[in-house]
């Protein structure tokens, strides 16, 4: 039989057409990222003659669904949810970092609203008596700092002591592709480090709730019954970037890829950028000596009422032109030490909080390299980086 030559002409586009239906953009629209809240074949069932508590924000919605909100959706299938529960930033994500959040009634769906911030982080025996199943889902930015996994923690706790069950709609962390930090010592917890994990974490909202069962962190030992909705058409390569802004300083993909490295800011005198469109995406001081870009923080409504230096020309570093790429780092935290010359006086109570510790604060005051400090933590490191591996469920 006589076999046909491919011209050129034919080949390229044989090729092309291949590619095209092949590449990793195709592969993307063929099988798109499925938050758990997004796959109701794998929980609605669980959650039927259930009374249902629920933690969620402006995060919690269903991209694959034109953004609609989970609460939306839930309540259009027949889930009974009784109450809302919500994290630091409110219920439509409008509060500024710290600012109180109070209980209220959400105007769209008639359903009380309740504050997990403040001075009742943690749900109390009767907010929760009439509830048979609480669900979470709040899309987190991988960081020990983010207090979301913070109200995940005392969720899973009040389940825990109260015989509820626990059910986690996991998301993508958009910094889930490495770890990196110093990992938490004990005496620092707080609520914005609970657990000895490092900075980046490298786990989604799911992995680390059963790295908190597995690993008996909350009080007293006790576990949730747990049960995680994974996400589908995903792992902790895969490049993800964010619907919708997860709190009001973090407004877009970059923004959440410097954090890890220029939160520790907000342990310092310097500022990062609150107060302007553009937060974590800059640091500066009212000094002419700390560089040559230029900003001035005011209070915006929504995202920063009361900002650092605010009101002042802050001289300083624009890294908006970093790469989405970049992983965490502290050459900007030691070239603002630097440049202020201020020793112990640049940094505030808050760092060491931060920090997790205050051997990071010790070893930039003693004039350690970058190279010197990472390699201060590398064992504490691998050390989690093998207790991770017990709770991935992306491989």
């Amino acid at each position: 039989m006589k076999q046909t030559k491919l011209t050129p002409f034919i080949y390229f586009l044989s090729f092309t057409l291949l590619f095209l239906t092949h590449s990793p953009e195709s592969q993307a629209q063929q099988n798109p990222i499925r938050t758990g809240a997004e796959q109701p074949e794998l929980y609605l069932e669980l959650l039927q003659g259930k009374n249902v508590g629920i933690v969620a924000n402006q995060t919690s919605i269903l991209p694959q669904s034109g953004n609609q909100h989970v609460v939306d959706f839930l309540l259009a299938k027949g889930v009974n949810i009784k109450k809302v529960f919500v994290p630091e930033h409110g219920f439509r994500g409008q509060a500024d970092a710290g600012e109180k959040v109070d209980n209220s009634v959400d105007a769209k769906t008639g359903l009380p609203i309740i504050s997990l911030y403040g001075n009742n982080k943690k749900p109390k025996p009767a907010q929760i008596a009439d509830l048979d199943l609480l669900i979470f889902d709040l899309q987190d930015v991988g960081t020990r700092f983010y207090t979301y996994i913070s109200t995940m923690h005392y969720l899973m706790e009040a389940a825990a002591e109260n015989g509820k069950q626990v059910l986690i709609f996991d998301r993508p962390n958009p910094n889930g592709d490495y770890i990196a930090g110093p990992v938490l010592k004990k005496g620092f917890e707080s609520f914005v480090g609970m657990h000895p994990i490092p900075v980046v974490h490298g786990l989604t909202v799911g992995e680390l709730a059963q790295m908190i069962n597995g690993e008996k962190w909350l009080k007293a030992g006790v576990t949730a019954d747990l049960q995680v909705i994974p996400v589908a058409n995903w792992n902790h390569d895969t490049p993800y970037a964010l619907p919708v802004k997860p709190s009001p300083n973090l407004p877009n993909d970059l923004s959440i890829r410097l954090y890890p490295s220029t939160c520790f800011f907000e342990g310092t005198v310097i500022s990062l950028g609150r107060g302007t469109y553009f937060p974590f995406q800059v640091y500066g001081y009212p000094d002419p000596k700390f560089g040559d870009f230029t900003f001035t923080p005011v209070s915006i409504d929504g995202m920063s009422k009361s900002p650092k230096h605010q009101d002042k020309i802050c001289y300083g570093v624009d890294l908006r032109n970093e790469e989405l790429t970049h992983r965490f780092s502290l050459k900007y935290l030691l070239d603002a030490y630097e440049k202020s010359g201020k020793g112990q006086a640049f940094f505030t109570n808050y760092f060491n909080t931060l920090a997790g510790t205050d051997q990071l604060k010790n070893m930039i005051i003693a004039g350690k390299s970058e190279a010197e400090i990472t390699a201060s933590w590398k064992a504490d490191l691998e050390k989690y980086s093998t207790l991770r591996t017990k709770y991935l469920i992306y491989d």
